[in-house]
């Protein structure tokens, strides 16, 4: 009988479908694994198991079933998992559950805010006499009807408080408003509408969620072209990618994304049957960004300006890209023209240009070259600055060696000059490190931590060299382990339900470590002999030091009897470990 509304999801929703709606899962044996998406990694060390449901990642060591996954790939707590599966399994959760209550967050509220903001937008596009207006400059730009109701497209009136005023009248309080990043608090203490006579384009989460809002200047030239959500609970603009809720289908079926710059551009595409474009909301390409596009893909086409030889943000971004081994290409575009204008006018043209987009390498070598005389030393020494970094950061050294080959006969240099002068370069990562977040914290674990993990997963993959385990090593053994081998001796099959909530999660671990891991007969038993002995001769120290204790203690006391007493039996332990 289903008890609750989590057991309710969780009996409805496979953990294969939720997390591979987030990346790319590959059959491993009875298992799948990926790249995880929690920290860089180029092997991959993501598991998930379907018998069990349950992931684990062997690189960064974070785990669980699907309500952690979410929580950890959405950075939300609990109680919005809980909100976003119940929604994906159609469980209703009903005020009056304990869950419900429980849970219902701050972050509820806001997103509520959000919503309702958006309603209220898009019913001013429809019906005010300058929304329309508004709207008449969308299907003018060549944005369709059915993308402005896609996109959930509004207008915000130039009125100083008319969204407070409904909000409030929602019962939402102008705190909660000023929160939601739409509403600004004046120094004597009042609050004023953030989006003012602006075209809206409401900002959504992965999972569709408006999170923040966009506004574009709409009859008022002297006001900022755009004014965007601030960070908040539910938005961070260096974590969001415009569009990748409607796209990240598409672009884990056609394995490419499109990287374009602005939400028009993203609407434009979609629109023209590029389905797989998405936009940065604001902001050069951050190591989050990348981090979510490469559970999908790892082909990037990028269609905004590249000014190579800047060292701008976007140059950084797609830097960043290179390193982490992503696939990049170039679109070329017009000069001064953007996805949109060219969609706008010629959709074939764009078509084209997706298809003759060039690779990064030689966007670069073609821009490189252009302008630059690769004949004299002044020329030699521009192209070289420009290409030497690029070059660096290709991860794979037999592509490395083919561009260095092709810079050094363009340059009409040697080779061996090419990879003296790649020495000398310094990258920015290599002289800042690397991000805070590209960092992994693992937790300390000690020596007897380790063996005795180890230990559990030969027995649970080989029950049959049970008998070696010994009932006095038991007895030293970790509180979980000691579960762990008491619950096996009586039956081998037993399962995690049959363990205590401490052990659980530690259980599913060592079960998924053995199911993957691959040895050979003749490997097995000496491995098991090892860490039986090594755990022995850790517990024989931990004896010896408590016994160097009390010896210092009975020399102060100056207790003869006492320190032979102890003398002899720490001989007598220490001849154990010889």
């Amino acid at each position: 009988m289903i008890s609750s509304p989590v057991d309710e999801i969780k009996n409805r929703l496979d953990i294969i479908e939720v997390i591979g709606s987030y990346i790319k899962l590959h059959k491993a044996g009875a298992n799948y694994r990926a790249l995880c998406p929690f920290h860089s990694e180029k092997t991959p060390s993501f598991f998930v198991s379907p018998a069990r449901q349950i992931w684990h990642c062997f690189g960064c060591l974070r785990g669980g079933d699907i309500f952690g996954f979410v929580k950890e790939i959405e950075g939300v707590e609990f109680g919005d998992a809980l909100r976003i599966l119940a929604q994906r399994a159609g469980v209703e959760l009903k005020k009056q559950t304990p869950e419900y209550a429980k849970w219902r967050s701050e972050r509820e509220r806001l997103y509520e805010i959000c919503e309702l903001t958006t309603k209220f937008f898009e019913k001013q596009l429809e019906e005010s006499k300058v929304g329309k207006e508004a709207k008449k400059y969308l299907l003018s730009r060549g944005i369709a009807e059915e993308s402005i109701r896609k996109w959930r497209l509004g207008y915000s009136p130039d009125v100083w408080q008319s969204l407070s005023d409904f909000l409030t009248s929602k019962n939402y309080k102008k705190e909660e408003i000023e929160r939601a990043g739409l509403s600004i608090k004046s120094e004597k203490g009042s609050f004023y509408d953030r989006f003012r006579g602006r075209i809206v384009f409401p900002i959504f989460d992965l999972n569709s969620q408006v999170v923040g809002f966009s506004g574009r200047v709409f009859k008022s030239p002297d006001t900022a072209k755009y004014v965007n959500t601030p960070s908040t609970l539910l938005y961070d603009k260096s974590r969001i990618l415009y569009g990748l809720d409607k796209a990240k289908v598409a672009v884990r079926k056609k394995d490419l994304c499109i990287l374009v710059e602005g939400n028009t551009d993203v609407i434009m595409s979609h629109q023209a049957g590029s389905e797989n474009a998405v936009a940065t909301s604001g902001t050069a390409l951050t190591p989050f960004q990348l981090k979510i596009l490469k559970r999908y893909s790892n082909n990037l086409l990028i269609g905004f300006d590249m000014d190579i030889a800047g060292e701008t943000a976007t140059k950084r971004g797609i830097d960043l890209a290179q390193s982490q081994g992503f696939d990049i290409k170039i679109i070329r575009l017009p000069e001064g023209k953007d996805p949109a204008e060219i969609i706008s006018k010629n959709p074939k043209a764009w078509e084209k240009a997706l298809e003759t987009a060039v690779s990064i390498l030689d966007f670069y070598f073609e821009t490189a070259f252009a302008n630059r005389d690769p004949k004299t030393p002044e020329g030699k020494k521009a192209i070289s600055k420009i290409l030497l970094p690029v070059i660096k950061r290709i991860p794979n050294e037999i592509e490395k060696s083919y561009w260095v080959q092709k810079l050094a006969e363009k340059l009409e240099v040697k080779e061996e000059d090419i990879e003296e002068e790649l020495k000398k370069v310094k990258l920015e990562e290599e002289i800042y490190g690397l991000e805070p977040e590209e960092i992994i914290n693992l937790p300390q674990r000690s020596r007897k931590d380790l063996l005795e993990e180890r230990l559990m997963i030969l027995i649970l993959k080989f029950p049959q060299h049970f008998n070696l385990i010994e009932k006095e090593l038991v007895s030293c053994l970790s509180p979980q382990a000691q579960e762990f081998f008491v619950n096996f001796q009586k039956d081998p099959k037993f399962q995690s339900k049959d363990l205590s909530p401490e052990i659980t999660g530690l259980f599913n671990y060592i079960s998924l470590k053995a199911e993957i891991e691959e040895m050979e007969e003749k490997e097995i038993l000496p491995d098991i002999q090892f860490c039986l002995r090594e755990i022995q001769c850790l517990n024989i120290k931990n004896k010896l030091d408590q016994i160097s204790l009390e010896i210092k203690k009975a020399e102060e006391a100056k207790d003869s009897k006492k320190i032979e007493e102890l003398s002899q039996e720490f001989n007598k332990l220490a001849k154990g470990i010889v």
